[in-house]
């Protein structure tokens, strides 16, 4: 095994573990991640990092995505999961679109904002629209 495989390999049981442990916060709301999910989620946050041009280290956006997004009115356990997938691509994308200079967390926010107050669960619209408003945010 290559240094940059063995690399990612612990990297990626190290996520599943956190993502695991992270159940026992979200439960309150009803939601859980299977291991498969779990798989899942990493694996599109590969093909989305590549898509996006874009690298990552450390724990990675996902668990603070999902604290963020827990409580969220629009998220329930049947699409938990590809809800998660969704906003990570669209996080990536906004990421991209505003800059490295905006912390993870302030874009969080506002997602979760944009998600829960003016796109009413709407993923498509949070994705195509949404992004506009940052500009309105920073008047």
């Amino acid at each position: 095994m290559e240094a940059r495989d063995w690399l990612e390999h612990m990297q990626d049981g190290q996520q599943k573990r956190l993502l695991l442990e992270m159940n026992a916060a979200t439960i309150e709301y009803g939601l859980v991640l299977s291991k498969e999910e779990i798989e899942m989620l990493l694996q599109e946050r590969k093909n989305e990092l590549k898509r996006q041009q874009r690298v990552e280290f450390g724990e990675g956006i996902l668990p603070k995505l999902i604290m963020e997004f827990c409580n969220s009115a629009y998220i329930y356990a049947d699409n938990y999961a590809e809800t998660i997938v969704r906003l990570q691509a669209i996080f990536y994308t906004f990421k991209n679109e505003l800059g490295d200079e905006i912390p993870d967390t302030e874009i969080l926010q506002f997602m979760y904002a944009q998600y829960e107050q003016f796109c009413g669960g709407d993923l498509d619209y949070l994705e195509s629209a949404c992004l506009e408003n940052w500009e309105w945010r920073q008047e």
